[in-house]
């Protein structure tokens, strides 16, 4: 919706969707990382919240609504897994992860876009979109970022994120899996 100025606006349908990808990040982060000891980054699950939101709600809204996330981890809200929370969170060995997740929904949602949603195996053309953005896109610049806030060789850190690819993989498919179903049962989507 745009109104007179020209600026687009939310619809009380894109607020409501919005929040309750936020509430689902939330949720998520209530499940404790899993460290690795190889690399200073656990395992979490809320990164698959971030490749729902690029499925589900687009390039706009999905990144909208893991901008407003990780707005509120800035802040101080003890929202990531583990209870963490706070701008030296941003900027630590995670750091590049977290940043990664802003631009996945928008990868993501405009990768959807451009292919189109038709044919029997655009199922697959869905989890390749994911996996390139939501997985190796994320693990990649999480590698760069570890390798430069750890002074580790960017071999040795890229190497080390291997250890996330499988788990990822599999985030991967739970997202597509799920997003398929709930745009075949639901209107809203």
């Amino acid at each position: 919706m745009t109104n007179k100025q020209g600026i687009t606006q939310l619809s009380v349908r894109d607020l409501t969707m919005v929040a309750t990808m936020i509430a689902i990040l939330i949720v998520l982060g209530l499940f404790p990382g899993i460290p690795l000891g190889i690399i200073p980054v656990p395992i979490v699950l809320q990164n698959i919240g971030v490749m729902i939101a690029g499925e589900l709600l687009g390039p706009r809204n999905g990144s909208l609504a893991v901008w407003l996330f990780l707005v509120l981890v800035a802040l101080g809200l003890p929202l990531l897994s583990g209870g963490r929370g706070g701008l030296a969170t941003m900027i630590g060995p995670t750091g590049g992860y977290i940043v990664a997740w802003v631009l996945v929904p928008l990868l993501i949602g405009w990768g959807l876009k451009l292919t189109g949603r038709s044919g029997e195996l655009y199922w697959l053309v869905e989890l390749a979109i994911v996996w390139l953005f939501g997985v190796l896109f994320v693990d990649g610049l999480g590698a760069i970022w570890v390798s430069a806030q750890s002074n580790i060789a960017l071999s040795a850190s890229l190497t080390s994120s291997i250890a996330f690819i499988p788990g990822d993989t599999i985030k991967a498919i739970i997202s597509v899996i799920l997003v398929r179903r709930l745009r075949k049962s639901s209107s809203i989507f």
